[in-house]
């Protein structure tokens, strides 16, 4: 026998209140119609069709709008259900005032606490590991490929000074050549690996990093980054510069911009990190860069928001936790 004191399933607590309720409607419905002075011939008269077509259309319509007002906690439930993003965590539905469907409702909301750890679990897993992906690949193209590129640059420079005055001009074509593959190498091994970060810290980092991105694309980037922070962990400051590193490589590939602004700063007590362009902006779809964004956000706690509207740019704000 079930415990007096467990609560009953939903299955069961949703069929005892249908059956209460159309019990409650007919019983009276009955009363009613024992105690009125209506009666009802055998057979029916044809004067006694429309108050028999009235009785039935009062008790039909009295058990349609309580069924609906006692369901109506499973209409909120089926909206949250489809608009629920486990990268956008937060979204619960309150199981207060909903009797017997309290326990379903509050199923569900553990249902997506459950998901959204588990999420973010695999996420810190997963960029960990991208993270250490990133730092193998610099290290061996800084300490392989640009040594290599190294040595051929000072070979070449070798060559250069020991050849005919009429080879020399396609030598120096050559050293140019090399020498611009070995800043390119650079460039890529400081974007995977961003040592500023660990040397000098998150302020240099994104000073280094805005000015890097006016130098590749030619748009100008309005700085408002405080000097004074201190007391971020490691996480956090590698989240707040990646996030900042891929809007910033989205308003190169998308936005069409002419100018960016990048602040980093207190807003309301709460630490906050907006990226904001003056771009075509109209960001309808969320593709892997965002998301990316939003799954980073999560490891620290922080909420991240896209504000796009057509013809008035793109602004990326991170929220973090107070």
């Amino acid at each position: 026998m079930r415990d007096r004191d467990e609560r009953p399933v939903p299955p069961s607590a949703l069929f005892r209140r249908l059956v209460l309720i159309n019990g409650l409607v007919f019983t009276v419905g009955t009363l009613v119609l024992a105690v009125s002075p209506a009666t009802v011939s055998s057979p029916v008269l044809v004067t006694e069709v429309p108050v028999l077509i009235i009785g039935l259309i009062v008790i039909l319509a009295a058990n349609a709008l309580l069924v609906r007002s006692s369901l109506a906690p499973l209409d909120a439930l089926t909206a949250v259900m489809q608009r629920v993003d486990l990268l956008r965590t937060g979204d619960r539905l309150s199981d207060k005032g909903n009797g017997d469907l309290a326990h379903l409702i509050t199923t569900f909301n553990a249902m997506l606490d459950r998901l959204e750890a588990e999420r973010s679990e695999s996420s810190a897993h997963a960029l960990a590991a991208q993270e250490a992906e990133r730092q193998r690949i610099a290290r061996e193209l800084h300490d392989e490929i640009g040594q290599s590129l190294t040595v051929v640059l000072l070979g070449l420079k070798r060559t250069v000074d020991r050849a005919p005055e009429e080879l020399r001009e396609e030598l120096h074509a050559s050293q140019e050549s090399v020498r611009a593959c070995l800043d390119e190498v650079r460039l890529v091994a400081r974007r995977l690996r961003p040592g500023v970060l660990a040397d000098l810290g998150l302020h240099s980092a994104l000073i280094a990093l805005s000015t890097e991105f006016s130098q590749v694309s030619g748009i100008p980037v309005t700085r408002k980054v405080d000097s004074g922070l201190s007391g971020l962990s490691e996480d956090t400051e590698l989240v707040i510069y990646r996030i900042a590193q891929e809007s910033l490589t989205n308003i190169t590939r998308h936005a069409r911009a002419s100018t960016v602004t990048l602040s980093l700063g207190e807003h309301g007590g709460r630490l906050t990190l907006s990226v904001t362009d003056d771009g075509r902006g109209g960001v309808m779809k969320e593709g892997a860069g965002i998301r990316g964004m939003r799954e980073r956000a999560l490891l620290i706690g922080a909420r991240l928001t896209v504000t796009s509207s057509p013809g008035s740019g793109t602004e990326v704000r991170l929220l973090l936790p107070g």
